[in-house]
C-alpha cells in the first residue's frame, strides 16, 4: 500500500464516503485500502501456498501495527485504529476470509461455510466500518452482521459467471441440492437452467438481511447511518433487479438503479 488507493468515482462505495466528514472519509479509505490489497492477494496468480503466505505477512503487519511498530505504508490505518478503537480481531476474520478464497477454489460449501465466509470477507469489515461512523456498540455489530450479508450474498449472485470463469461456485450446496443442480463444477453449474431456483434461494436470504439492516438503521443517529444506508439502497436495487430479470442463463449483469441511488443520497446526503 504505497499508494493511495481509491475506488471507482463511480462506485456505491465512493458515493456513501463521499458523504462522510473528511476524518471518517480519510478513516474508510484506509481501511477500503487494507481490503483491496488482501482481496487482491486472494484473487491474484500463483499458488496457494504463495498466497496464504503473503496474507499471514499483511497478519503480521497488522500484528506490528497494533503492537506500535507501524510501516510507512500503514500510517493513515494506524491513525484510523488509534482514533475510531478499531479492533485487531476484525482485521484478522478479513484476513481469515481472504484465506479461505487463497487456499483453494470455493465450489459449493455447506450454507454454514458459506455464512462464515459472508462474515469474514464483509460482516468483519462492517464492524470496522461502524465504528467510523459513529454506532453504539450493540447496534452497531447487528448492523455490520446483517448489512455485510446482504451485500455479499448479493454480490455472490451478481458475479456468478465472472466467479465461475475463476473456478469457483459460492451458491450453497443445500440450495443447489434443492434446485436439482448435480454439479459441483463452476461452469457446468452455471449453464444449468435449474441454478435459477437456488439463486432465489439466496436472494431471499439476501433480502431478509437487508430487512434487519433496515430496522437496525431506522432506529440509529441520522448521521452514523448517512453512509450504510446509502450503501444499502444501491445494493437492494440491483439485488431487486436480478430478481426481476431473473437467474437462468444467458444471465444480465444488473447495476444499481441511478434513480434509486440518488433518491437515496437526497434524503440520506443532503437533506
Amino acid at each position: 500500500m504505497s499508494q493511495q488507493i481509491a475506488p471507482s468515482s463511480g462506485s456505491s462505495f465512493h458515493l456513501a464516503m463521499r458523504i462522510l466528514p473528511r476524518e471518517k472519509r480519510e478513516a474508510m479509505y484506509a481501511v477500503y485500502q487494507f481490503c483491496r490489497a488482501v482481496d487482491d492477494i486472494a484473487d491474484g496468480g500463483g499458488s496457494s501456498e504463495r498466497r496464504i503466505a503473503e496474507l499471514e505477512r499483511w497478519r503480521a503487519d497488522i500484528a506490528a501495527l497494533f503492537e506500535g511498530r507501524v510501516a510507512p505504508a500503514l500510517r493513515a490505518l494506524d491513525q484510523a485504529v488509534r482514533r475510531y478503537g478499531l479492533r485487531r480481531e476484525h482485521f484478522d476474520a478479513v484476513i481469515d476470509g481472504m484465506a479461505m478464497d487463497a487456499a483453494g477454489d470455493i465450489r459449493a460449501p455447506e450454507w454454514a461455510v458459506l455464512d462464515l465466509y459472508c462474515d469474514r470477507v464483509a460482516s468483519a469489515v462492517g464492524r470496522l466500518s461502524v465504528r467510523i461512523f459513529g454506532f453504539a456498540s450493540e447496534p452497531g455489530e447487528a448492523l455490520a452482521y446483517h448489512l455485510g450479508r446482504a451485500l455479499q450474498l448479493t454480490n455472490i449472485l451478481r458475479d456468478i459467471d465472472e466467479d465461475a470463469a475463476n473456478g469457483r461456485l459460492y451458491l450453497p450446496k443445500e440450495a443447489l441440492a434443492a434446485a436439482k443442480v448435480e454439479t459441483d463444477e463452476p461452469l457446468a453449474a452455471a449453464a444449468d437452467p435449474r441454478l435459477a431456483n437456488a439463486c432465489f434461494e439466496v436472494a431471499a436470504r439476501a433480502r431478509q438481511h437487508f430487512q434487519e439492516a433496515r430496522r437496525v438503521m431506522a432506529v440509529a443517529p441520522r448521521a452514523a447511518a448517512k453512509a450504510p444506508r446509502l450503501m444499502a439502497a444501491a445494493y437492494r436495487s440491483i439485488l431487486d433487479g436480478m430478481v426481476a430479470v431473473g437467474f437462468a442463463p444467458p444471465r444480465q449483469r444488473v447495476s444499481a438503479k441511478r434513480l434509486h441511488v440518488l433518491g437515496a443520497l437526497l434524503i440520506y446526503g443532503i437533506i
